[in-house]
């Protein structure tokens, strides 16, 4: 039922992290990603039902992204998002603030030609934490979880002309969180004011059409929890439970080509199965731009050989 991973899950496809594509050396590419999620039935456990004291739960995001080349093969990304929360129905005050920064390196150590078809391997890292205290024992319409996460995915790229496919594997190991009550109950009693947060598993595959233009492209991706527990009846959703969601969608990127470097992407997620969970439809747009600092540094070398 947590929206809040329903909506983090908006960011995963704005700005490649998990795309088979690679900044150049010194360019950075910078922009604002809009996403809306929203739903109105979710599982409780495995049962699917709805609840009139919520009515539908949504959300919107705004997130500022970028994208470094350190190397033409290593990139570093980060993302820093705006969540506003809420209601339609109920009692339950919206919530809204800065949710986390996340902060990942993306490597591609592989990159080899099979037959006529381009194969590339990557490894990537990330680490997010949240950037405000706000409240993490308040779903499903706390902003943020609030714990500390690593990740680290394998993705695996195959390309014939221009046709694609996209595998990747990734764990997500969270640190616990503080909550503001010194005890609480998942399948038994806790008398602390910390959750111990079980670890995660994600699967994407992604196939479509590439070109200079940009891609279009079908996602299906699947997030699990290792651990966690069942909603109980009529109860609110806590931070530990087990969410896992299947999810399917499409993609887009497209580069202008009267202005160099200016691109517009956004895709569409709908969730299909679930399990503590809503059942989501999430949407985000964005455009982004890429700053050559590679030409600002042959110019001036070039100046300077000119005096």
């Amino acid at each position: 039922m947590s929206l809040v991973f329903t909506a983090m899950t908006i960011i995963s496809y704005a700005q490649t992290d998990i795309d088979a594509l690679m900044m150049s050396k010194n360019n950075f590419c910078t922009g604002l990603m809009y996403g809306n999620s929203s739903w109105k039935n979710y599982w409780e456990g495995t049962l699917k039902r709805d609840n009139q004291n919520l009515g539908t739960v949504s959300s919107q995001m705004i997130g500022i992204m970028g994208n470094y080349g350190i190397k033409d093969n290593l990139n570093i990304l980060f993302s820093v998002p705006y969540f506003n929360n809420k209601a339609s129905a109920g009692t339950l005050i919206g919530r809204s603030g800065l949710q986390d920064l996340t902060l990942t390196l993306k490597w591609m150590p592989i990159e080899t030609t099979i037959g006529k078809a381009d194969f590339a391997l990557y490894a990537l890292g990330s680490y997010s934490t949240p950037l405000t205290n706000y409240v993490k024992d308040y779903l499903p319409l706390s902003i943020g979880l609030g714990s500390n996460t690593t990740m680290g995915r394998l993705m695996a790229d195959y390309q014939l002309g221009n046709f694609f496919t996209t595998v990747s594997a990734a764990y997500f190991s969270r640190s616990n969180v503080t909550i503001d009550r010194i005890a609480y109950y998942t399948t038994r009693m806790h008398y602390t004011n910390q959750v111990e947060m079980p670890t995660m598993n994600n699967f994407n595959f992604r196939t479509g059409y590439r070109s200079g233009k940009g891609y279009a492209e079908a996602i299906v991706d699947i997030m699990q929890t290792n651990g966690g527990f069942d909603m109980t009846r009529n109860n609110m959703p806590f931070l530990s439970n087990q969410m896992n969601a299947s999810r399917v969608g499409f993609g887009f990127k497209y580069n202008f080509g009267k202005v160099e470097g200016l691109s517009a992407v956004g895709n569409a997620m709908y969730t299909i199965a679930g399990r503590n969970m809503g059942q989501a439809t999430s949407i985000s747009a964005g455009m982004f731009y890429i700053l050559d600092f590679s030409k600002s540094s042959n110019n001036q070398n070039e100046s300077d050989e000119n005096k």
